[in-house]
């Protein structure tokens, strides 16, 4: 099972936000060591844990310090983009670093309301993601009315990070598509239908699914746990104050009887454990959904532990 991963350039208090996006080259570095086929790295906006806000300009930073590892985007979120900046931006990347550049899109808009005021998208729904995803297509491949630059570039894979409403999208453009979160762990028809209802476009095109999950690994499940505890205070605090934090060594609050709760149900979320036990855990994400890859997201507040945990899944794959 090829197994890759998504850094989102968590940020660390008392550091600077720089220092994270250094991080995330430096990571990808790795894991190009590591073996790993794939790293891509995501787009947030005026978000104080996360630094990364221009997926492409990231994407190029990595691609210049590695030579083997696919680089990608996850995802690009198209309510802030025109379909043509997008389709160049990542033909320019193709034409920059040959065949290593892969293209995940999705439909997020801001964190916040002022966040959404920023980039000047408020109502975007399923058929306007659906409108610039078939033209964003008609660009990577040429034929739309008007060309995407440089020309003659071979375009980069595209993906879609989808829900309900853009699988049916991906499956009628025949693409790829990333799942996460409540659809890993519920009810699986989405997938079915996205299978069944796939349209390919070209001979090779086959339904494929990429499974996003938040994996740490340590030599024991206690110590595993207490490395996904960051991310999980930071999320509790994010439903307090309306901000997404970034990682801390110990809670920035004392955490009510709710947060707590909060707390063991984001935790409950996490394949962690030791390396024995996520193998365990990631096969039986697989065998129920029938991914064909899974994409590791993670992150904890102590960086040797976080490159230990990926050398660990790198052995797994």
């Amino acid at each position: 099972m090829p197994i890759s991963l998504l850094d989102r350039s968590r940020t660390r208090a008392g550091e600077p936000a720089a220092r994270a996006l250094r991080d995330t080259v430096e990571r990808a570095r790795r894991a190009e060591e590591l073996g790993f086929g794939r790293i891509w790295v995501a787009e947030h906006h005026a978000v104080p844990g996360i630094a990364s806000g221009s997926p492409p300009l990231l994407m190029a930073a990595i691609a210049a310090r590695t030579a083997r590892i696919r680089v990608g985007s996850g995802g690009v979120m198209l309510p802030n983009h025109r379909p043509i900046v997008v389709a160049e931006q990542a033909k320019m990347l193709a034409a920059l670093h040959s065949d290593r550049i892969d293209l995940g899109v999705g439909r997020s808009l801001g964190f916040t309301a002022p966040v959404r005021d920023a980039l000047g998208v408020h109502d975007y729904g399923p058929e306007h993601f659906a409108r610039d995803l078939e033209e964003l297509t008609a660009l990577l491949a040429g034929t739309a009315a008007v060309t995407a630059m440089p020309k003659g570039v071979p375009a980069p894979p595209l993906l879609v990070l989808a829900t309900g409403s853009g699988l049916a999208v991906a499956a009628r453009l025949g693409l790829p598509v990333v799942v996460g979160g409540p659809l890993l762990r519920g009810d699986l028809v989405p997938l079915d239908d996205y299978r069944a209802g796939f349209r390919p476009h070209r001979p090779d095109d086959v339904p494929r699914v990429l499974v996003s999950v938040d994996v740490l690994v340590a030599d024991s499940r206690e110590q595993a746990r207490e490395l996904a505890m960051p991310e999980a205070w930071a999320m509790v605090e994010s439903r307090t104050t309306g901000a997404f934090p970034p990682l801390r060594p110990e809670p920035a609050m004392r955490l009510t009887a709710r947060q707590q709760e909060q707390v063991e149900q984001h935790l409950d979320q996490v394949v962690h454990g030791t390396a024995t036990d996520v193998a365990d855990q990631l096969t039986a994400i697989v065998e129920r959904t029938g991914a064909d890859e899974v994409l590791a997201f993670s992150s904890t507040h102590d960086r040797a532990a976080l490159a230990d945990s990926d050398a660990a899944l790198a052995s797994l794959r």
